[in-house]
């Protein structure tokens, strides 16, 4: 299980003890705000993208939504979302529980500016009822991510 991965490679970093997992399930942004106890834009959500040089986490504050222009400025590509039936095998968790950590071999991780703006911030563990209480620079470091890139815009309301 993709959770039991995530919770080792917490304890083996001494972060073990900030996953939070709720009865109630934290699939989308405003599940897992409600049950994590935090306001929307805390959520740290996990993007998975595929480019043609492989496969990408992009994980961003819970109130934006992926800047196509900008992402294209940046990765040279369009973002193609990967599939939801097959996430899983390529990225290492399941729809719903993906997040930076314990991610299959390859798999890079950006991390978007719009995370800065918090001093805690909620990715997922690895299923879909979990989340882990972070700072955005603990983020960074736990998952190995090769930047900070701004490829976000508000969400319209």
């Amino acid at each position: 299980m993709s959770i039991l991965k995530v919770k080792d490679y917490l304890r083996s970093a001494g972060y073990e003890d900030r996953i939070i997992e709720p009865e109630e399930p934290t699939p989308t942004v405003e599940s897992a705000a409600l049950a994590l106890g935090t306001a929307p834009q805390n959520i740290a959500k996990s993007l998975a993208v595929a480019l043609k040089d492989g496969d990408i986490i992009i994980v961003t504050a819970g109130d934006v939504k992926l800047d196509n222009a900008a992402f294209k400025a940046f990765f040279h590509e369009k973002a193609r979302m990967i599939p939801a039936e097959v996430t899983e095998e390529r990225i290492g968790h399941a729809p719903g529980g993906v997040c930076p950590f314990a991610l299959n071999g390859g798999v890079k991780v950006y991390l978007d500016e719009s995370l800065k703006r918090f001093d805690t911030v909620y990715p997922a563990a690895g299923n879909d009822h979990s989340g882990v209480r972070l700072t955005p620079e603990e983020l960074y470091e736990l998952s190995g991510a090769e930047r900070w890139i701004s490829v976000t815009k508000p969400k319209e309301i």
